[in-house]
């Protein structure tokens, strides 16, 4: 699988970074299979969070044996250096690990949380004080919304952040606002060589009254074409490092497949994509 530079952190990861969320409430077979499936696709970075249901306790066999092969990503949510700190501990002991590759503030959505965590004494000051501690290499910010570029543009305007995360998919790029805040956003990310993850590059639209047939927290593209479609789409835009997978097991093999298959879309092709958008409901409103 194709790799592209991680920012300026030195590593080249895969275009498939494997988003443990799907471990939420996996079996130890299911993860096992999914495991041998990235190790065979040649993935080589991992994001998880103690947020994610049982995903830590499930990685933690694979770390304590597979760990060099793996960039390692984890999160925390707590908003103070005390919660941050405690909680990115029992993180390491979970995963069985020493240090993490990268370590973010979790699900900023709104100014006030990036206030309470970039404050003195906020969870910022934890991840600085565990850089420095070794504990970590990098340090990243994540955002699930779609405020989440306006946001972090003003979060690396506050501290040099390594890496962001952000959801793209080119059914949110219908709207004009979210389009234009996510070019300007990942233009900064080029400049200052801050690595990008996309989260719900595959997303179709909220659940709403559909069944829910997938552990997925928005309704994907299930689709091998609907999800190359996707896929092409969030991995050609300038800056973009890779994509997260979806959060079921399920449809990893898919995602893995579509992001080997990866053809960097022309800008006409582009263009159609957000048009397509009219036949399906924004995730974010």
């Amino acid at each position: 699988m194709q790799t592209r530079p991680f920012g300026r952190t030195g590593h080249h990861s895969t275009l498939a970074i494997f988003g443990a969320a799907a471990f939420w409430s996996s079996s130890p077979e299911e993860t096992d299979q999914a495991m041998r499936l990235l190790i065979e696709h040649g993935v080589n970075h991992i994001d998880v969070a103690p947020s994610y249901g049982i995903a830590e306790e499930r990685l933690a066999p694979w770390m304590a044996k597979e760990r060099q092969r793996f960039f390692l990503g984890c999160k925390t949510m707590q908003r103070s250096k005390a919660g941050a700190l405690a909680e990115m501990r029992r993180s390491l002991a979970r995963l069985q690990t020493d240090y993490f590759d990268l370590y973010q503030i979790h699900a900023i959505t709104s100014l006030e949380e990036l206030d309470a965590a970039t404050r003195p004494g906020g969870a910022l000051d934890a991840l600085v004080e565990a850089q420095q501690a070794g504990l970590t290499r990098y340090l990243g910010i994540t955002g699930h919304g779609s405020s989440s570029p306006r946001l972090f543009i003003e979060a690396l305007r506050r501290f040099n952040f390594d890496t962001v995360l952000f959801p793209l998919n080119f059914v949110q790029c219908a709207d004009p606002e979210f389009r234009r805040s996510a070019a300007e956003l990942l233009q900064l990310c080029r400049q200052r060589q801050v690595g990008v993850m996309i989260i719900k590059s595959i997303t179709r639209g909220p659940w709403g009254e559909t069944p829910r047939n997938y552990t997925t927290w928005y309704q994907p593209f299930d689709q091998p074409e609907q999800i190359q479609q996707a896929v092409d789409f969030a991995l050609s835009q300038p800056g973009v490092t890779g994509i997260c997978t979806a959060g079921d097991t399920r449809l990893l093999p898919l995602v893995l497949q579509a992001c080997e298959n990866f053809t960097p879309m022309a800008p006409d092709q582009q263009e159609a994509a957000i048009a397509s958008a009219a036949l399906y409901q924004p995730l974010f409103t």
